[in-house]
């Protein structure tokens, strides 16, 4: 008889963010994988759990989901958590439920804290449309793509990127810095980017951060702001074909791939 893979969100910060869902599902598993044992532990001994725990993390995760499978198939309980938040959300996971689906093994996924969805509601950004990017990217064609959607973006970015990352970002723009969200040193500051490029640019700033940015304004009626219509130049240049560059730039920016393709030339 196959087993059940619960994946179960765990808190970003203040412990008692904890769903009794959750504890519920990690005190029924036979195996809790995590990422880091010690730091997992010292949550489960907050509440008593004493389920054994194995590493799960992104220098492992091919073997060890192919290890937890075996134990799913022969009718284990096996719960998944990252460090903090949802797994599979910029942490380790997506092998393990890809194979347990892929081997009939039934996946239940819990609700639960979100630094993502936490910092876009704080952020007091327009929600109704908006896309998630993971970490930033550092190559600043790439980082112009991503910042020239007419959605809300949502991004991780690390401490000592901010003040560049901000820097790169229209100056008149809205956007809100997110650092250390449910902990003790919580803090949520919002304005223009050129007024936070400011602020963070010489600034020690510390902990974990999630950006989140405004809509970029319409430039135009021809649906192709300055920023995409780059990244679709920069693509050609590199070789791409106009009408694939232009689909992918307009998949990831939100302007309309019959206009850009008009810059080809």
């Amino acid at each position: 008889m196959s087993g059940r893979l619960l994946v179960v969100p765990t808190p970003i910060g203040n412990l008692e963010d904890i769903t009794l869902r959750a504890l519920s599902a990690l005190r029924d598993a036979d195996v809790i994988a995590c990422e880091d044992t010690r730091r997992t532990r010292v949550l489960l001994d907050r509440f008593g759990v004493k389920a054994p725990l194995v590493s799960y993390h992104e220098h492992n995760e091919a073997a060890r989901a192919r290890e937890l499978v075996g134990r799913l198939s022969d009718g284990a309980v096996v719960a998944l958590v990252s460090d903090a938040g949802m797994p599979l959300v910029s942490d380790p996971g997506f092998v393990l439920v890809r194979e347990a689906i892929a081997a009939g093994v039934g996946v239940e996924v819990l609700p639960g804290p979100s630094a993502v969805l936490t910092a876009l509601v704080a952020s007091g950004l327009p929600s109704a449309s908006w896309r998630f990017v993971g970490f930033l990217p550092r190559k600043i064609g790439e980082l112009r793509a991503v910042l020239a959607s007419r959605e809300t973006v949502v991004a991780f970015e690390s401490a000592k990127r901010l003040g560049k990352s901000l820097a790169a970002i229209d100056p008149a723009r809205q956007v809100a810095v997110c650092r250390e969200l449910t902990k003790v040193h919580e803090e949520v500051v919002r304005g223009t980017a050129g007024e936070l490029a400011s602020r963070y640019s010489d600034a020690s700033v510390k902990g974990e951060i999630v950006l989140v940015v405004g809509p970029a304004a319409d430039d135009g009626d021809d649906g192709a702001p300055d920023e995409a219509v780059a990244a679709f130049r920069e693509l050609v240049a590199a070789g791409a074909k106009p009408r694939v560059a232009a689909r992918v730039v307009a998949g990831l920016t939100g302007a309309r791939a019959n206009a850009l393709y008009e810059h080809r030339e």
